[in-house]
């Protein structure tokens, strides 16, 4: 039976691709990434999901944006190749951690993202791209590799979306955290 994407936080990592000093500038609507991928890792850190930030060729690139707020004890992995699932030390920490379900965000979504998701379904992740989370230098590389992976079947969905999914019920502390984050 194909799955209908119901999260649990339990199974999912959380995966930041890319955020990064020199690429960004030229990124599509890079506050609203920043924004909500901070919303993701705050909400990583209350929910203990483990998470994964890369940095695409750090030497050319730079590191991880200052506006990305990172949590202390966050994994910061160095690559060169565009999916994050050819990184060992990134397959490694899934398989660690017993991951079946990836919530991924970054740049570029029709680059490192689409690889990324489309290697993480190959292995039978089930993959949810946080679509206003992503971004690449064009909108229209960016609405593309939705569709493509929403083709492959990725599940596309936005940052409130996939902060709800991953709690069950109003009135825990979880849900007052997420609930404040978003407004």
């Amino acid at each position: 039976m194909k799955s209908r994407g119901l999260i649990q936080a339990a199974s999912t990592a959380l995966l930041i691709i890319d955020i990064q000093e020199k690429l960004m500038p030229v990124v599509q609507d890079k506050e609203q990434v920043f924004l909500n991928t901070n919303r993701l890792l705050k909400t990583a850190q209350i929910l203990n999901i483990p998470t994964i930030i890369t940095e695409q060729y750090p030497n050319g690139l730079g590191h991880t944006c200052r506006d990305i707020e990172i949590p202390e004890n966050t994994q910061v992995i160095e690559k060169i190749c565009f999916s994050c699932l050819q990184s060992q030390q990134v397959i490694e920490t899934l398989q660690k951690h017993h991951i079946k379900s990836l919530i991924i965000g970054g740049v570029e979504s029709h680059i490192c993202v689409l690889k990324t998701a489309l290697e993480a379904m190959d292995t039978g992740l089930e993959v949810h791209v946080v679509a206003d989370a992503v971004s690449s230098r064009t909108a229209e590389n960016k609405q593309i590799a939705l569709e493509r992976m929403k083709q492959s079947g990725a599940f596309i969905v936005s940052t409130e979306m996939i902060l709800f999914q991953l709690i069950e019920k109003a009135g825990t502390d979880a849900f007052k955290f997420i609930s404040k984050l978003i407004k």
